[in-house]
């Protein structure tokens, strides 16, 4: 991985994703208590930074007959989305129990979807079986060289974007996203990763200087982020180039939307807001951050029960 594999996805994706703005808020500054910018990564088709990786990856494909992914929703969608765009079908594997807005999207993008229980099948086990068994390319979420430097494009635009110094801030599952960003900003800005409580993987394996496996996968609602451990590919990018992990509550998440609405008109998911509410709560942080507002592929029973208890 390096940045020109990095500047060549962008060239791919040119025409193709959407360059997303940089927002700030007087008020969300004030309850930060420093200078707070939000990468609105929502807005990008299929309201997910993962559009990116996964036409970067699709573009590179010669000779497919098709693809096959696993994800929770955001993955899916882009894959689903990139896939069709390009004439190729798309194989989709979902956990049950994903977000019905998500599950919904990435049939309508043209994705077939096959849900599977968590708890007893190996995702990347029936991923490989069905690749096998129908001829197609396994475009992996995070542990993919190239879906990692399509996310990498999200640091070239905020260098264009912001001249001076900042903190960037994650929404962190396997590290795709935060290792394409890091790369991209190497000897300009550090970037830190943020996870939910009790699902810190990153944080608790860079700490260690291994990784380190989650003890479950569920019991969180930021379930755009919830992965079993950091990826062989994301790690040790990571490890060199990324600061200490922060961890927030799934109530500090919500929060997070809800302020993300009511200051800036933005709809973040509770996934896509861990990066936010970090920039919002945690104390070890410079006085300038940028927190990337990862997804807005959030139900609306969750959204709503977000702007009940925090919207104010």
């Amino acid at each position: 991985m390096n940045l020109q594999m990095i500047q060549a996805a962008r060239a791919r994706l040119q025409g193709h994703a959407r360059r997303t703005p940089l927002l700030n808020a007087p008020l969300l500054d004030a309850i930060a208590g420093r200078r707070v910018f939000v990468k609105a990564e929502c807005l990008q088709w299929t309201g997910s930074f993962k559009f990116r990786g996964a036409w970067a990856a699709v573009s590179a494909l010669r000779g497919a007959r098709g693809v096959i992914a696993f994800s929770s929703g955001n993955h899916a969608q882009g894959v689903a989305l990139a896939a069709a765009r390009h004439g190729l079908p798309a194989v989709i594997l979902m956990p049950e129990g994903s977000p019905a807005v998500k599950i919904a999207n990435t049939r309508a993008y043209g994705g077939e979807v096959i849900l599977y229980d968590r708890h007893s099948v190996d995702r990347e086990v029936l991923g490989a079986e069905l690749a096998a068994e129908r001829g197609l390319v396994l475009i992996k979420p995070y542990d993919d060289a190239e879906v990692i430097a399509g996310q990498g494009t999200i640091g070239l635009e905020i260098a264009e974007q912001f001249d001076g110094a900042a903190q960037v801030l994650t929404c962190c599952g396997g590290g795709g996203m935060t290792a394409g960003i890091a790369l991209a900003l190497e000897d300009r800005m550090q970037v830190r990763t943020a996870e939910p409580a009790g699902f810190d993987d990153m944080a608790r394996s860079l700490a260690a200087g291994s990784r380190l496996r989650n003890a479950q996968m569920s019991g969180s609602i930021c379930d755009a982020i919830l992965t079993p451990m950091p990826g062989e590919i994301t790690f040790p990018i990571l490890q060199r180039l990324c600061g200490a992990g922060l961890v927030v509550s799934d109530d500090e998440a919500l929060q997070a939307m809800a302020l993300a609405f009511q200051h800036l008109r933005i709809v973040l998911e509770p996934g896509g807001a861990v990066a936010l509410a970090a920039a919002l709560f945690r104390d070890d942080l410079p006085d300038t951050v940028i927190a990337i507002g990862s997804g807005g592929n959030v139900d609306t029973a969750v959204f709503a029960d977000s702007l009940a208890r925090f919207g104010g």
